[in-house]
């Protein structure tokens, strides 16, 4: 990532290690343009799709007889195809309840980003209802995104119904964004208001329904975390990964977690 060209090196540091909670006006600022350069690699999948490829191992015979016909039969040149690489869908649940507020509108900067420099992006968000924001965010402008993202959410700041959220995720939308080993990033603090009843269900499915389940908590920022509250016990066991989302380094870090492939389960459990 590359940071503003005027801020010298100490400030920058500065900047990536605040906490997006205690940064003034012209911080976020900054820290939004930072946030903006961000991109979050996932590896490429083989599909079951065949392309022309010229070291392809596997024969096309339809195009191999149509060049043979083109060529009036003398000459068979062999079409070589190889298997279609596509990046799997990226699929985004985070919460906007009050507890997330300065973490959320930070994160959805950073999913306007990613939005705009790659497809098969699904974003979800979610506090006592779910809404679907893809649409908004594709906008290239980030404030006309922001602006039309702020018009579709009905519950922002409000309470966290996030059983009941992952729900209506799971019978509405599961089928239709996940697949093709889809990666599911869960942004929220775990703090829901119904003591997480039926969300250790929700989760378990949500889980078996993708190939990685990633959730991203601002509370990890504590060293002295514990998973007391019942939300976060329910949520814990089913999740591949357990990382930190607060400032700007913790969502480098993650673009770095992910381009590594590191398949470690969380410790968190």
């Amino acid at each position: 990532m590359e940071m503003d060209a005027r801020l010298t090196f100490s400030s920058r540091e500065v900047l990536q290690r605040m906490d997006f909670d205690t940064m003034s006006a012209a911080e976020l600022a900054e820290a939004k343009k930072a946030i903006a350069q961000l991109r979050l690699p996932l590896p490429v999948i083989k599909t079951r799709r065949f392309r022309v490829h010229r070291s392809g191992v596997r024969i096309d015979l339809r195009k191999t007889l149509r060049e043979t016909l083109r060529e009036g039969g003398d000459i068979i040149p062999l079409v070589r195809a190889a298997p279609r690489e596509l990046h799997p869908p990226l699929v985004v649940l985070c919460d906007i309840s009050g507890s997330m507020n300065p973490y959320s509108r930070m994160f959805l900067h950073f999913l306007h980003a990613i939005t705009n420099d790659r497809d098969r992006v699904s974003v979800f968000v979610f506090g006592t209802r779910l809404t679907n924001i893809t649409r908004q965010l594709r906008h290239r402008d980030v404030d006309v995104a922001m602006s039309r993202v702020a018009d579709a959410i009905k519950d922002w700041s409000g309470g966290t119904r996030i059983g009941a959220s992952l729900r209506e995720f799971n019978f509405k939308w599961a089928r239709r964004v996940l697949g093709q080993n889809a990666c599911v990033l869960l942004v929220s603090d775990g703090l829901d208001r119904e003591a997480g009843e039926g969300l250790g269900e929700e989760m378990e499915r949500l889980a078996k329904s993708c190939h990685r389940l990633i959730w991203l908590n601002p509370l990890l920022r504590y060293d002295k975390f514990e998973a007391r509250p019942a939300g976060v016990r329910a949520m814990l066991p089913h999740v591949d990964l357990f990382l930190p989302v607060h400032n700007l380094k913790s969502l480098v870090d993650l673009a770095h977690t992910l381009n590594k492939g590191n398949q470690e389960r969380s410790t968190w459990k």
